[in-house]
């Protein structure tokens, strides 16, 4: 596969590596960025291990809770001008309203809003708005209690990052901190129980491609993986990271000290995992003018 600039530059984006050490990187991968991230990462090139998180949706993600359930929305629109347009906001509120009867994002695009399916209005602002919006995720969360956070808000209740935290136990302001402790860190999980075995292997294989380039015997290479996973766990997983709020305690640890016990969360974020066409503002500036 041949190599572009285009991926080169994309690689270096992500990981902070040198321009020939992308390249390298890419041509030992046969062009897999992913493969390419990890093959960085084992010679120790890689300053972050982050994918390029280049988003083309834009819109907002809106919450909304009723006792012990929450529900978190995405509708998307082209741009982020229309994010702060009160008509958009207003249909996006009626939308989370309406989650809160639904299970799942067809079953939403389907409900009734009005006398008409979620999906038919959307369909009708397109028109009125001129612009093309879509309703692309939904999460519901039950609990005790369902505490939600919205970071960099438009108006009440919807922004750039919707969060839900179940708690067993009633303790809102608590519930409140993690969930800004979810928006700020991202966590992958709940605990160890809820990762993904495969995205734990493929980092237990980096961490052992990295320790193996340090030339030490395997019997010490063992030893050396066992804290390194667990120091990945607490990374990862938010029981176990460090608590924004007070970083002397585990966000476990805090929540056993706040009488209460976290059962789940939900972060959603717009466009999250949809690469945006990067543009050249100059080049179509000049292409415009030509006609």
């Amino acid at each position: 596969m041949a190599i572009t600039a285009a991926m080169v530059k994309e690689l270096r984006d992500s990981t902070g590596a040198g321009m020939m050490d992308a390249k390298k990187a890419l041509t030992e991968s046969g062009g897999d960025m992913e493969a390419a991230v990890d093959w960085l990462r084992t010679k120790g090139l890689a300053k972050a291990a982050k994918k390029s998180g280049r988003t083309a949706a834009e819109g907002l993600v809106a919450v909304n809770t009723d006792g012990g359930v929450g529900v978190a929305v995405e509708v998307n629109s082209e741009t982020d001008f229309v994010g702060k347009n009160a008509e958009f906001q207003e249909m996006v509120a009626g939308i989370a309203k309406v989650a809160l009867g639904v299970s799942d994002v067809d079953a939403l695009k389907a409900a009734d809003m009005g006398g008409k399916s979620v999906e038919a209005v959307v369909t009708d602002k397109v028109a009125t708005i001129g612009e093309n919006m879509s309703v692309r995720r939904m999460a519901r969360l039950e609990g005790s209690s369902v505490v939600s956070y919205v970071h960099n808000a438009a108006t009440a209740g919807m922004g750039k990052i919707g969060v839900l935290v179940a708690l067993s136990g009633d303790n809102e302001a608590f519930g409140k901190q993690v969930a800004m402790h979810v928006a700020a860190v991202n966590p992958a999980s709940l605990s160890e129980a809820d990762l993904d075995p495969a995205m734990v292997e493929k980092e237990k294989q980096v961490q052992m491609d990295i320790a193996r380039e340090s030339g030490k015997p395997e019997a010490v290479i063992e030893k050396m993986i066992v804290g390194r996973m667990k120091k990945y766990m607490a990374e990862v997983t938010l029981l176990n990271q460090s608590f924004v709020v007070n970083p002397d305690l585990t966000v476990g640890a805090a929540a056993k000290e706040a009488g209460v016990e976290i059962t789940g969360f939900v972060r959603l974020e717009v466009g999250e995992g949809i690469e945006k066409k990067e543009e050249n503002f100059a080049e179509e500036v000049a292409a415009a003018l030509k006609g």
